[in-house]
């Protein structure tokens, strides 16, 4: 299968598409540039500048959105008002970069440093109330945070082990016994984020990898979706019926005219559902 062109190169470092109907539609981010672009169904681009980075966001129950920035969160009401909540670190540093919102409605997000130093990096948890407990640490590249249909298990990645992990998961003791679900040759890509469907199809964007993949519950390897633009990001099902996979792509150190369709979005319809997105609770 072969995704097809949605927009033009709308990002510099596309990353982290939503799609909420609360929001009219998807919602990513231009990670480097702090905006929030939301993308409606008749095509029309709009952007929200929010902070010197913009990492992951969700959608919140009351509305708006719970957003990742550069060192911490930020919450959005309905009516667009943004509060900072207090830094998570002080370390310039390092940055947020990837999460996703757990059954009980928490919002997990993970960090790296820029220079993408060894062990730079953690996992974070920021409950309904508002306070951030530290998850994971010693992690590279924190990615694609998503969990199975019957929230038992939340997959994830730390994108230079070239391993899509799988955690347990339960309200009680959150997320527990880190192991190896799928390993991927490092000519074959990296795992960037990822989203898990109505069936627990595991479907992961493959950085520098030009493609999307499925792997079924099992972690066998049973699709693959070709993008044109080899720094693929992330992918999220959305539309009405949730059929729509959307796919995020980038242009970090690309050179001008490498790779022209880099930093679009693209979308497939791979004949599955996915499931709607998990708000934040608080």
């Amino acid at each position: 299968m072969r995704a097809e062109q949605l927009t033009d190169p709308i990002t510099f470092h596309g990353e982290g598409p939503v799609y909420s109907p609360a929001w009219g539609g998807l919602r990513l981010v231009d990670l480097f540039a702090g905006d929030v672009l939301s993308l409606a169904a008749d095509g029309t681009l709009t952007r929200r500048h929010v902070d010197t980075i913009a990492a992951a966001l969700r959608p919140r129950v009351g509305g708006g959105a719970v957003i990742a920035l550069e060192r911490g969160f930020a919450l959005e009401d309905p009516d667009g008002t943004l509060t900072r909540l207090p830094e998570v670190w002080s370390d310039p540093g390092v940055r947020m970069n990837d999460g996703g919102s757990a059954p009980d409605g928490s919002f997990y997000c993970g960090s790296m440093a820029y220079d993408q130093r060894t062990g730079a990096g953690s996992l974070y948890r920021l409950a309904a109330d508002g306070s951030v407990d530290l998850v994971l640490d010693d992690v590279t590249i924190s990615n694609g945070l998503e969990w199975s249909p019957d929230g038992t298990l939340a997959y994830y990645n730390d994108t230079p082990t070239g391993r899509i992990g799988v955690f347990d998961w339960a309200p009680e003791t959150g997320l527990t016994g880190l192991r190896p679900f799928v390993e991927i040759p490092s000519d074959e890509g990296f795992p960037d984020g990822l989203t898990v469907d109505s069936e627990g199809g595991v479907w992961v964007a493959l950085y520098a990898g030009g493609a999307v993949r499925r792997y079924s519950p099992q972690g066998t390897l049973d699709e693959v979706i070709d993008v044109a633009a080899r720094k693929v990001t992330a992918c999220t099902f959305g539309g009405d019926d949730l059929r729509q996979l959307f796919i995020t792509t980038s242009r970090e150190d690309v050179a001008p005219g490498e790779d022209p369709l880099a930093g679009s979005v693209f979308t497939a319809s791979p004949g599955v559902a996915g499931r709607a997105a998990k708000p934040y609770a608080g």
